[in-house]
């Protein structure tokens, strides 16, 4: 969940260095740290905080080989001794994951002599290469056999005093790509750092581990052996990572959601019909043959894959379970070679998401599905039909369009399966697919909303608690709205289905417990309308997001606020990003960090 940069050039490489920890800044960190190597040896510098800090301290630094860092505290508290890089003698390690069996490599590390000033599983990353550097001259092998040491998740790049003309780096199950131009050679642990100088990259494979020198780079897997990976050009540009007249990245993304949401649905803006090979050539023939779906995801994606559950038994009558990823492989369960694996992750590199998926084919299951936005990750590689949902680069930790796409893309699948089986009408097919085309319009409506949530904000920010209502296909939404408000603002909320609030939440309502409830105007509406009477009886204050003929009565008590239009089926999107706005609006009023929130980190690639 931290950030990796490398870099060998003719030139100086520490402004790219830092350039490229500030672009990973949206990955959470508590730290960061960069080291140099010239021919007066490795020099480190570290800060506790945030990149500027570290950047105060290197203004002068110039090097042509370096490594830097970003962490996220795992083993041992935030703290500069605990920053990265960890140096062993001349060796300098920056590392991303977790090493499951360092107490054990420490104990033998400690034994041979070894003294460690850190807390940190890392460290026994740098002790153990320069120990084996004592019999063997080639920093390249010293890495490799390293890594036959170490289990769990690892990426790293490792600098040494000896070998001040190269860098060696190293992947196994934690994100690492490389970036090829005619004046350098770059790693990193995510594209966005490293669009700057080049979008020709390289996504390094498990096991993989590669030689950076001279301009030139070689690639080979575990046992040595020379692997040839493919150069991949970069749709995105160093401008789509700018934060350009916004405020903060999340309030840029949320307004970014209509593109997102037209470039996703583009596949089907200009037909009458679903085809079900974009999903893929075996598309047809997969969703023929299923007879269940399984959709695995954590956190908001998980809130996706439940609001697709609705859609999938409604719309194509398919019975539908969803598990969160980080659980589903702890528990034993009962494998169907017949049901369709979903696995839904906006960086395609979750690390929990990515186990359960690998872990539901080794059950047998090999009908699977990825719905991601990063087209080269290892989820979109390891399943056999995907979905890109064409987002763009999300900075904000909080996510917003990424969650939104998922949602066009769970609903494009729903209307590709229940075609396929043979239970989507004409008809029907053409409302949908209308319904869809005008969804990026229907948000544009609901942002002009955005001045009347900051009023709500500015009544609801001083609160400490909230409880969420919705009922049917919006009750996942209110839990992603509980979820948005608990992320970036820090108030404690939680979510219910709005029928349970007399099987126990209701002990909670008085009039310092706001309630915020979704309204759409659907079958629900008059279920609904009797749980508000609830709250409002036991002295309870209620913000009720509603569509237009909802017909709730506004009062001291009850505050409405009318969403442009009812949106039938995909109503949810458009709730959604009023949600947004309010936990947003919310957190900007108690000053908070909006794009980076206390304790959190964008991309989950360690358990």
């Amino acid at each position: 969940m931290c950030g990796i940069v490398a870099a060998i050039a003719e030139t100086n490489i520490v402004p790219t260095l830092i350039e490229g920890l500030n672009k990973l800044e949206y990955r959470g960190y508590d730290s960061a740290g960069i080291a140099i190597v010239n021919q007066d040896g490795v020099e480190r510098y570290r800060a506790l905080g945030r990149v500027s800090e570290l950047e105060k301290k290197t203004q002068d630094l110039k090097a042509t080989a370096g490594i830097a860092h970003t962490r996220w505290a795992t083993h041992g508290v935030p703290s500069k001794r605990n920053a990265h890089p960890h140096v062993s003698g001349g060796v300098a390690v920056v590392h991303n994951g977790i090493i499951e069996n360092y107490e054990s490599l420490r104990e033998e590390l400690i034994a041979q002599g070894y003294v460690f000033e850190s807390e940190t599983d890392t460290e026994t990353i740098a002790h153990l290469i320069e120990l084996i550097l004592k019999t063997e001259s080639s920093l390249f092998e010293a890495v490799r056999q390293t890594t036959q040491k170490l289990v769990g998740a690892y990426a790293i790049a490792v600098i040494e005093e000896s070998h001040p003309e190269l860098i060696v780096v190293a992947r196994e199950g934690s994100p690492l790509l490389l970036g090829v131009s005619e004046s350098g050679i770059y790693a990193a642990s995510d594209a966005s750092a490293l669009l700057q100088v080049t979008q020709q990259l390289i996504y390094l494979e498990n096991g993989d581990i590669a030689q950076l020198k001279n301009n030139q780079f070689c690639i080979t897997d575990q046992a040595g052996t020379p692997v040839a990976r493919e150069i991949v050009v970069s749709q995105l540009s160093a401008d789509a990572v700018d934060l350009g007249n916004y405020q903060h990245y999340m309030q840029k993304e949320i307004f970014e959601q209509p593109d997102a949401l037209a470039n996703t649905i583009e596949i089907v803006a200009s037909s009458d019909q679903i085809h079900t090979q974009l999903f893929g050539a075996q598309a047809p023939q997969i969703f023929k043959e299923i007879d269940r779906i399984l959709i695995l995801a954590c956190g908001t994606s998980n809130y996706a894959g439940q609001v697709a559950k609705y859609w999938l038994e409604s719309i194509a009558k398919v019975p539908t379970s969803v598990e969160v990823a980080s659980e589903y492989r702890y528990r034993t369960t009962v494998p169907n070679p017949r049901q369709l694996v979903v696995a839904i992750s906006q960086s395609g590199e979750t690390a929990d998401t990515l186990a359960a998926l690998r872990f539901a084919k080794s059950l047998g299951q090999e009908k699977t599905f990825a719905i991601c936005n990063v087209p080269e990750s290892a989820i979109v590689r390891e399943c056999e039909l995907r979905f890109i949902t064409r987002a763009g680069p999300e900075i904000g930790v909080a996510s917003t369009k990424a969650f939104t796409t998922q949602l066009a893309a769970l609903f494009m699948l729903t209307l590709a399966v229940a075609k396929q089986r043979g239970v989507l009408f004409p008809a029907e097919e053409g409302q949908y697919l209308h319904e869809l085309r005008h969804l990026p319009a229907a948000v544009i409506e609901v942002l002009k909303l955005e001045n009347s949530i900051k009023v709500w904000a500015e009544k609801f920010s001083s609160k400490q608690d909230a409880i969420f209502l919705g009922r049917g296909r919006h009750y996942p939404i209110a839990l992603e709205g509980a979820l948005k408000l608990k992320e970036i603002s820090y108030i404690h909320a939680e979510a219910y289905p709005a029928g349970e609030l007399k099987h126990g939440p209701l002990a909670l309502i008085d009039s310092e417990m706001p309630v915020v409830a979704i309204a759409p105007n659907d079958e629900l509406l008059e279920k609904l309308k009797s749980n508000l009477q609830e709250v409002k009886a036991r002295g309870g204050e209620l913000f009720v997001f509603a569509d237009q003929g909802s017909h709730i009565t506004q009062s001291d008590e009850i505050h409405i606020l009318y969403l442009p239009e009812h949106y039938g089926e995909l109503s949810p999107i458009l709730h959604t990003v009023a949600l947004q706005l309010f936990a947003y609006h919310c957190a900007l009023m108690k000053g908070n960090d909006v794009d980076k929130p206390r304790n959190l980190a964008k991309s989950v690639t360690v358990e």
